[in-house]
């Protein structure tokens, strides 16, 4: 396992950082995909991230450690960096299909799906909709209902009025719409990305989240407020594990706790950090996710390198 050297000497080696470059997915538009290859033949787990963030913000303290025995693919969700643009109303279902697509793609067959938080819906729609392409469940930080409490309920209500605005924002004619600022890059989307300077990861991380539209991660918080998998969440027949953050903040434990009781022969693996946790608490989130894709895919019966 990676000891993260390079990071602690304060910088992350491009060696430990994937390859990006712009994917179209036929006939719903183009995203940014992450790669790193893996051993010779391993399986593959594709990374979906969480709520604001992009796929290479979320994952790269682990793309790493986990392309030693995977291959491993992640991707912009639809309306996060440099994702698809998301439409009027957003649908977890539409980025359960994007990532589908994107499979088709890049020629994979079968994969573990890997859900971070906005994730994890995201990932249990991807087995309900495409049974025969997923291997295996990773779910992290995340539940099957974001809504539980009355006070929950009243927040993702009290959402409909900015998403509202959102949608009739989009009908007045593009001269009067407000026009996105423009952001540096970090990394150019096309290549393989330049080092990380721990140092500067503050920066980092405003610039990979700026790229998000706010309207796109208001309209995907509502989207996660409308989620329920309880209806069909028990019924789920690949290995499953759940990666709990046990200091969370934002998603309680025990909704973690309550996701893995719920799915047939999920496993638990505990890391003691909070939500923000595959960030800033990568030294508690790495192994604990580690463990949880070497119990999915060793139980699904794929070689893992």
């Amino acid at each position: 396992m990676f000891e993260f050297v390079e990071v602690s000497r304060g910088r992350v080696q491009s060696k430990l950082l994937p390859s990006a470059r712009r994917v179209d997915l036929s006939g719903r538009g183009r995203t940014t995909a992450y790669e790193m290859p893996g051993p010779p033949g391993a399986p593959t787990l594709l990374l979906l991230h969480g709520l604001g963030a992009t796929g290479l913000l979320n994952w790269w303290p682990a793309f790493g450690p986990l392309a030693e025995h995977y291959r491993v693919v992640a991707m912009d969700l639809r309306g996060h960096g440099r994702g698809i643009p998301s439409g009027p109303r957003y649908r977890l279902a539409d980025c359960a299909d994007d990532a589908a697509a994107l499979a088709d793609a890049l020629d994979v067959d079968t994969f573990v799906a890997v859900g971070y938080s906005l994730g994890g819906p995201i990932s249990q729609l991807l087995w309900h909709r495409h049974r025969s392409r997923v291997d295996g469940l990773v779910l992290c930080a995340t539940t099957d209902n974001f809504v539980g409490n009355a006070m929950e309920r009243l927040y993702f209500k009290a959402m409909w009025g900015p998403v509202a605005a959102i949608r009739a924002g989009r009908l007045v004619p593009s001269p009067l719409r407000p026009r996105p600022p423009r952001h540096t890059t970090v990394f150019e989307p096309e290549g393989p990305p330049r080092e990380v300077s721990i140092t500067n990861m503050t920066r980092f991380a405003f610039r990979e989240m700026r790229r998000s539209k706010p309207a796109s991660v208001i309209s995907a918080m509502h989207a996660l407020g409308r989620f329920s998998a309880d209806e069909w969440i028990g019924e789920v027949d690949v290995p499953a594990a759940v990666v709990v953050t046990t200091e969370d903040q934002l998603v309680a434990p025990s909704r973690q706790y309550r996701l893995a009781d719920s799915i047939p022969g999920a496993t638990v693996h505990e890391a003691d950090t909070d939500h923000f946790g595959c960030v800033l608490g990568r030294r508690a989130f790495v192994p604990a996710l580690l463990d949880a894709c070497a119990s999915v895919t060793t139980r699904a019966g794929v070689r893992v390198g």
